[in-house]
């Protein structure tokens, strides 16, 4: 477990400068709400990493997506957002992203979610934009 942490955080650039977001790596793979990547079954090191919980009105969030720089591009972040939304419960599920992400906001469009809202004066400037994908039946 403590091995998974200190990959997720060698791939993970803000999390080698943060320690709130070190904290948060430590906490998802502690209450297993973590889904690593790689880019074989045999144990190869961490390529990208999601985080999926109930944080957000306690409904399905996905907070946290981080794909390794080098890896970006290469269907890693479609790979593991589709395994967080098959792994929750329900029929919505949520995420966030800051406006100014372009690459998050085209790749959850392509994985067929809605913009469903906004919250401003988070970061100064970039409003955060609110997405969610409902789950047909």
């Amino acid at each position: 477990m403590s091995g998974d942490i200190a990959s997720l955080i060698e791939l993970d650039s803000i999390a080698q400068r943060d320690t709130h977001r070190t904290a948060f790596i430590g906490h998802a793979v502690i209450a297993a709400q973590c889904w690593i990547a790689t880019e074989a079954d045999d144990g190869s090191p961490a390529v990208g990493y999601g985080v999926l919980n109930q944080t957000f009105f306690e409904q399905n969030f996905v907070p946290l997506i981080v794909v390794r720089e080098g890896a970006r591009r290469k269907g890693i972040g479609i790979a593991i957002l589709r395994e967080l939304a098959s792994q929750c419960r329900g029929t919505k599920l949520f995420t966030s992203t800051n406006a100014s992400n372009t690459p998050m906001r085209a790749l959850l469009l392509k994985c067929g979610f809605v913009e469903s809202g906004h919250v401003d004066n988070l970061d100064e400037g970039d409003p955060e934009l609110i997405f969610v994908k409902l789950k047909t039946a």
